[in-house]
C-alpha cells in the first residue's frame, strides 16, 4: 500500500454502490490468488486480495452471504452481485477484501501470488513477486506464515 496514505482509512464499494465499506489500517497482507475457488467466485482469471482486522471494518448496505466451503463465508451485493469479502474460521479476526472494490486502487500493492500452480494457462505474469504453490490458510494450518503480515496487535 502507498506509504503516504498508510494512516488513512480505506474505502470501497460494490459495482452498483448499494454496499460500501470503510476500514481502518493496517492492511495485514496483500496477495493475488489463483485458486479455482476464488476464480469461480469472482468469475475472473485471478483475484487480488488484502486483509484487514475484522474489527476495523464498517459495512453500509445489505450484503448476501454464501458458505462456499467448510469454515469459509463469502459476501456479495444482492443487487449487482459483485463479490465483496472472504472470511474464514482459520483467520477469525480478519476480513479479506477484493482489492478491486477499493475506491482508490493505488492503495493496493500485492506482495505475492498464492495458489500459483492453479493459475489459468493463459495468465502470463511479468512481475517479480514470490509465487507460492498454496495459500494462506494452508500455511496457517501448518503453523507457518506464507507472506509477510502486518502486526495485528
Amino acid at each position: 500500500m502507498c506509504e503516504s496514505s498508510e494512516d488513512q482509512d480505506l474505502t470501497g464499494r460494490c459495482f452498483c454502490g448499494q454496499v460500501t465499506w470503510k476500514a481502518k489500517p493496517p492492511v495485514l497482507w496483500a496477495a493475488i490468488c489463483h485458486c479455482e475457488d476464488c476464480r469461480r467466485a469472482a468469475s475472473s482469471d485471478y483475484v487480488s486480495w488484502f486483509g484487514v482486522k475484522r474489527s476495523n471494518i464498517v459495512w453500509n448496505g445489505k450484503r448476501t452471504f454464501y458458505a462456499s466451503s467448510e469454515g469459509v463465508t463469502r459476501s456479495f451485493c444482492p443487487t449487482c452481485g459483485a463479490p465483496l469479502s472472504f472470511e474464514t474460521d482459520i483467520f477469525p479476526k480478519e476480513t479479506h477484501l477484493y482489492a478491486v472494490t477499493l475506491d482508490d486502487l493505488s492503495r493496493y500493492e500485492p506482495t505475492a501470488h498464492i495458489f500459483w500452480y492453479e493459475r489459468v494457462p493463459w495468465v502470463q505474469v511479468s512481475d517479480a513477486l514470490p509465487k507460492h504453490p498454496k495459500g494462506l490458510q494452508n500455511a496457517a494450518k501448518k503453523g507457518k506464515t506464507l507472506i509477510e503480515r502486518a502486526t495485528e496487535g
